[in-house]
């Protein structure tokens, strides 16, 4: 497949949910100008079981890429995720175990594959596993590579220096990690590695062994993280439990997406789907000229959305059942079910039985926010023991339904 060089596609790609290019942007677009095929990675550690939808950012960067004739890879970082990447952390992060991470990574591919093409005859995109490489290293070759970074420059990440200041733990592995990931772009081979800004610090490592091990220059794409605006926290984090997974049914998704705060809804349009820069521009101005109603434009983006990683008509569906429980006031259509033994529980026994809840001081949170449903009556007695009847149905919270059969 021949390099696509077309301006308007280029800068479109230099722009579109992209917060900083290394060494500069200019110096990304005269070689992307140049009409030379480029190898480019994204790589993530297994540290959940799924992808999620700032994952599907990056790898619509990477589809852009592909679309131009570029080579691209999707590494899954199963021997990496076992050290635990400190980035962000202000403690160490827990190791997980090699069936663990096998566990979490299974499906990665399959979810990827709704964006990136990897059957195509001309120009499929690769995966790769960074054990293929760091599994047979031996601790002479690590040695020797421990010798290209300084302790001061590691020691020069704000994490560390956060830290340092909190009195807490650097451990050893920490310190090496940055090394690890840097030394992928090594192993691969690319020009470009595409992470988010709280990456630039391994990738930086990494562009520094790329010039000592390759003699050649190394860009580095830094997409931006998306934020909620009333809270600072990171909108898509696996560490935090706060993400909307690619394999969550259509229904999850689309709700979980209705329930975003109305600011940030235009730049997920950019983040999250191929509508157009202009169409966004247009949406956004609409927004603030109050000309539309913010829900009406969430709604667009949660099946533009869902219909990327499903279809249409599964998006159309999940729209219907989203109107008919929040709109309409009704009980899901399809609702998981159960099956008790006892005839009588207590309520915060009944929620943790049915999963509803992870343990007792949620659902007793829960109940004194009002929180909890039986056959649509909002309980507010935490001791109360409740009847177990054919048909009853727990609603927790606006989304969460169990029937007992």
């Amino acid at each position: 497949m021949p390099v696509i060089t077309d301006p308007k596609k280029i800068k479109e790609l230099l722009e579109r949910a992209i917060e900083k290019i290394y060494p500069s942007r200019e110096a990304l677009e005269k070689v992307l100008k140049s009409g030379k095929r480029l190898k480019i990675y994204f790589g993530v550690d297994p540290t959940a079981s799924t992808l999620h939808l700032d994952h599907g950012t990056t790898l619509f960067i990477l589809k852009r890429l592909q679309g131009l004739g570029h080579e691209v890879i999707l590494l899954i970082g199963d021997f990496t995720a076992q050290i635990g990447d400190p980035t962000g952390k202000s403690s160490t992060r827990k190791q997980l175990l090699k069936e663990e991470i096998f566990k979490n990574y299974k499906n990665y591919k399959k979810e990827a594959s709704k964006i990136l093409d990897f059957n195509s005859k001309e120009n499929p995109a690769k995966i790769f596993r960074n054990s293929q490489w760091w599994g047979k290293m031996s601790l002479k070759e690590m040695m020797g590579l421990m010798t290209k970074i300084t302790i001061s420059k590691l020691l020069d990440r704000d994490m560390f220096q956060r830290r340092i200041k909190e009195g807490k733990e650097i451990y050893l592995h920490e310190f090496i990690y940055p090394l690890l990931q840097g030394y992928d772009s090594v192993a691969l081979d690319v020009d470009i590695e595409i992470g988010g800004t709280d990456q630039i610090f391994n990738m930086l490592v990494g562009r520094d062994l790329v010039k000592t091990y390759k003699t050649k220059e190394k860009y580095v794409i830094a997409k931006k993280l998306l934020e909620n605006p009333k809270t600072g926290r990171i909108l898509m984090s696996k560490s935090e439990g706060n993400f909307i997974g690619l394999d969550e049914k259509p229904s999850q998704m689309y709700g979980k997406i209705m329930a975003l705060p109305d600011e940030i809804i235009p730049i997920c349009f950019e983040h999250w789907t191929e509508v157009s820069m202009e169409d966004i521009k247009n949406i956004k101005e609409s927004l603030r000229k109050r000309n539309i109603n913010p829900r009406k434009v969430k709604a667009r983006l949660a099946r533009e959305v869902v219909a990327i990683y499903y279809t249409g008509k599964a998006a159309l569906g999940a729209e219907k059942e989203f109107d008919r429980v929040f709109k309409e006031k009704k009980t899901p259509s399809k609702i998981s079910t159960i099956k008790i033994k006892e005839k009588n529980l207590n309520i915060l026994d009944l929620l943790v039985k049915t999963k509803l809840t992870i343990s007792k001081a949620e659902a007793k949170r829960l109940i004194l926010q009002k929180g909890i449903r039986i056959n649509g009556e909002v309980q507010d007695d935490w001791k109360k023991s409740v009847e177990i009847k054919k048909e009853l149905i727990i609603q927790v919270g606006r989304r969460k339904f169990i029937k007992i059969i």
